[in-house]
């Protein structure tokens, strides 16, 4: 045989093999792949200690773990559009250290008739929408459901269309502190009032494996340093006392829970705002190997 008619040859055998000759020998095998979990990230309410959502995003983005659907109640809602939006974990907390209270805060004055809050809200909802840079819900990066109190019938509200600053100050409208927030003949409190992990509303929108975050958990211990405090420490305190077993029921349903040691530091105290960032790292840098392996 010569060299051309060899090398034919090998060709005309490669070419066999190619077309499934040699694979016609072999079982046929198919792998049956799981379906894909659609995962949530669900962050509670819990006003100052909301910082500690940070440190946790920014330990999941480190460990490479991405949402599929962010849920997020009050202060979580705050954070969740931010993250939604794309932003990551490390400019979050950027804009945390930088971001003013008079950015936020819209003290309102009193009337002859009275008034139902401290502050309108409208502040904090131009606040996110300019941070957003006017996306609306639809245009996030990732799907977003903020929760709402609808007043006064009691019932949870879904937001997960429309205007972001709105669904995230309706969320945050604590009673007492903020006026409700408005749209049309409807109002709106604190969605902490009827679900302040919203773990269900997570499950109710598609989600088959749910990581919640709770920085709402006490330390009973300090509950006497906290004795004392002006109306608003009052107002929030008492707000995390009624929560307390919705929080409980909602976060016995999530597939991982994580619980950022916060406990010390009160819901008012936003000048801790870099130690409850380091508390939510430690809590979601020691869970993310174990979302991964489930």
């Amino acid at each position: 045989m010569d060299r051309r008619t060899w090398m034919g040859s090998l060709a005309a055998m490669a070419a066999l093999g190619s077309t499934g000759v040699h694979a016609a020998a072999q079982p046929a095998f198919k792998a049956e792949l799981p379906p894909r979990r659609r995962v949530a990230v669900v962050l509670g309410g819990g006003s100052a200690r909301g910082f500690a959502h940070i440190g946790v995003i920014k330990a999941l983005e480190a460990a490479g773990i991405k949402p599929d659907l962010i849920v997020g109640c009050s202060a979580g809602a705050l954070v969740g559009a931010f993250w939604a939006a794309g932003y990551s974990g490390r400019e979050m907390e950027a804009l945390a250290y930088d971001v003013r209270d008079s950015a936020i805060v819209d003290l309102i004055a009193p009337t002859t008739t009275g008034r139902r809050g401290l502050l309108s809200g409208q502040s904090l909802e131009s606040f996110v929408n300019k941070g957003v840079r006017g996306r609306t819900m639809s245009g996030l990066l990732t799907p977003l459901v903020t929760v709402a109190t609808h007043y006064p019938s009691g019932q949870l509200q879904e937001f997960k269309t429309g205007d972001i600053g709105f669904a995230v100050r309706a969320s945050c409208s604590i009673p007492g502190i903020f006026l409700p927030a408005e749209k049309g003949d409807d109002e709106y409190l604190d969605g902490g009032l009827v679900s302040p992990v919203p773990v269900r509303t997570a499950k109710a929108n598609g989600a088959t494996f749910v990581v919640a975050v709770d920085v709402g958990a006490e330390d009973p211990s300090a509950y006497r340093q906290r004795a004392t405090g002006g109306m608003y420490e009052l107002i929030l305190r008492s707000f995390e006392i009624m929560g307390k077993s919705l929080r409980e029921f909602e976060c016995k349903q999530a597939d991982i829970l994580i619980r950022p040691d916060v406990g010390r530091i009160s819901s008012t105290d936003f000048s801790s705002r870099k130690a409850l960032i380091d508390a939510g790292f430690k809590a979601g840098a020691r869970l993310a190997p174990v979302i991964l392996a489930r």
